[in-house]
């Protein structure tokens, strides 16, 4: 877990909002992770389509509708504090998960965008067994030539990649940079580059997220 001595950032007291399943009564658990420029109300709105029964969900808001200010590709120490804040945030929600007796084992972390950047780079620095991690249009932090040396084992963690091949933001090779490292770390990972798709999310992005929550529902 991160160091809760830490001085506090932009998103520590941000609200985290809910739906689904109650958490005491949930089989398995998900935090989502909204992009630049949204909220938590509009990552959850993937519930619907994902499915709801039996799993409770935990969406985050970040302060002014951003994790970070600048790209996920500038140089790591520009975009703090937000990064760390929002992994503490992450972090907090995981720890709120394990205290109703939902074990990361059976926790999904899913991020859109600037989100999905910032769950990978959280898992990777802090790896064990996960439910399933989805990154939709995204990839770790930090510019080309960024050390990957992250300690420590994903132990089986199935994640899910998907990205356009020609997204605006997200380069497809720091996609394919990021499915490595995180296969090196023990991730069982499936990445699908999308031709020519926007900087969206599609339908069989959707159904690989079905996949991972029905097997934690399981």
């Amino acid at each position: 877990m991160i160091d809760s001595s830490q001085s506090r950032g932009p998103h520590d007291d941000r609200p985290v909002h809910r739906t689904g399943a109650l958490i005491n009564r949930a089989k398995a658990g998900a935090i989502l992770i909204h992009g630049r420029g949204a909220d938590a109300a509009d990552i959850l709105g993937l519930v619907p389509e994902i499915g709801e029964d039996e799993v409770a969900y935990l969406a985050p808001d970040a302060a002014d509708r951003t994790w970070y200010p600048k790209s996920f590709l500038a140089p790591i120490a520009d975009n703090e504090p937000g990064i760390s804040s929002g992994m503490r945030v992450i972090d907090t929600l995981v720890g709120r998960f394990a205290s109703a007796g939902i074990p990361n084992e059976r926790v999904l972390l899913l991020g859109f965008s600037q989100g999905a950047c910032l769950v990978l780079e959280y898992v990777a620095r802090h790896p064990r067994r996960y439910g399933g991690v989805a990154g939709l249009s995204g990839g770790l932090i930090g510019p080309p030539g960024t050390p990957r040396d992250y300690p420590g084992s994903l132990d089986g963690t199935p994640v899910f990649l998907g990205c356009s091949d020609i997204d605006p933001h997200i380069p497809k090779e720091r996609v394919a940079e990021s499915a490595a490292v995180l296969g090196r770390m023990g991730a069982l990972v499936t990445m699908r580059l999308y031709s020519r798709m926007g900087h969206t999310i599609n339908d069989d992005e959707i159904a690989a997220v079905r996949e991972i929550l029905r097997s934690l529902r399981a």
